[in-house]
């Protein structure tokens, strides 16, 4: 049977790779950078045969006119390239995929699949600094985390455990590490679908609504919107959080209603989901913070996390 060897998280942000300038000689924002460095070793000497990674979409890839709240890619997957990320065709591990899928619904657990998923870097940041090179393939996962009605946390854990569930049942003897991408606390100037206030927010649900084949024209208003905004961070939650990743005890956060993740941290704070989920495929776990550091020029609270199966969590 296949088997998870390792859990990681990692935030992500495109503004590490377009204003590094800005922060290059920043204690914090090097110790980020030094902990993906760690992460990504982790990754390499845990021999995957492929990498589970489980993310958001800014929509880039999914947009309002069809919003899946759990969809997995099982055949061909592009990454947008936005930003310095990677860009095109990815490697796929579809053996792994349809099987994740078949044991999903064979568990009554709906999940929508894609063919041909187009993924931002919610996906591809994380490949970018923990998989270099792309030379493992990938099951990707993309968590709708930014247009409600958005899957609660605790339907996340239990996507989470079905997903350990399915790997384990995979007869195939490969070696998993599961990437949670996205998060910690921030907050961007996005509004909710069904509440716009100002031009701005009426252009990003336009933008959200009709950029399926023309996602790039909206690109620079949208990054001058967001290059705007001032950043709204709360290291309190992101350390009580990594605290209680690395101990097992989630249950409290899971028990979290969107309402209370958004007064905490921040509507970009919703992205846990993906940490979330990435612990319950990987089951007990001995678990340790690589790095954390609120880093405002990013307008996010950066933190690296790894799991390590086994433990009585």
């Amino acid at each position: 049977m296949s088997q998870v060897v390792l859990g990681v998280g990692a935030s992500h942000s495109t503004l590490m790779n377009t204003h590094w300038d800005e922060v290059a000689d920043l204690p914090d924002a090097i110790a980020f950078r030094e902990g993906l460095e760690e992460a990504a070793a982790l990754v390499a000497e845990a021999r995957p045969d492929a990498v589970v990674i489980i993310g958001s979409n800014h929509f880039r890839g999914f947009f309002l006119d069809l919003m899946p709240a759990v969809t997995i890619g099982v055949a061909e997957c592009v990454g947008a390239g936005e930003s310095g990320t990677p860009g095109g065709p990815l490697p796929v591990d579809t053996a792994l995929a349809r099987s994740l899928v078949d044991s999903l619904l064979e568990n009554e657990f709906d999940a929508a699949f894609s063919l041909r998923l187009q993924v931002d870097h919610g996906i591809t940041h994380s490949l970018q600094y923990l998989v270099p090179g792309l030379d493992v393939p990938i099951v990707p996962v993309v968590l709708n985390m930014f247009a409600p009605p958005l899957p609660t946390l605790r339907r996340c854990h239990r996507l989470g455990e079905q997903i350990g569930r399915a790997v384990a049942g995979d007869g195939a003897g490969k070696r998993v590490v599961v990437i949670a991408s996205g998060g910690l606390s921030h907050r961007l100037p996005w509004p909710k679908w069904f509440e716009t206030f100002s031009d701005d927010d009426r252009f990003l649900v336009e933008a959200w609504l009709n950029g399926r084949t023309s996602w790039k024209e909206y690109e620079v208003r949208r990054r001058q919107i967001i290059r705007a905004a001032e950043a709204d961070i709360n290291p309190d939650f992101d350390r009580r959080f990594l605290d209680l990743l690395a101990t097992g005890g989630l249950a409290e956060i899971v028990g979290y209603d969107n309402d209370r993740v958004e007064a905490e941290a921040g509507n970009g704070g919703q992205e846990i989901r993906s940490w979330v989920t990435m612990a319950a495929a990987v089951g007990p776990a001995e678990g340790r913070t690589l790095a954390y550091a609120p880093i405002p020029q990013w307008l996010t609270g950066m933190g690296v996390a790894a799991l390590v199966p086994g433990g009585n969590r």
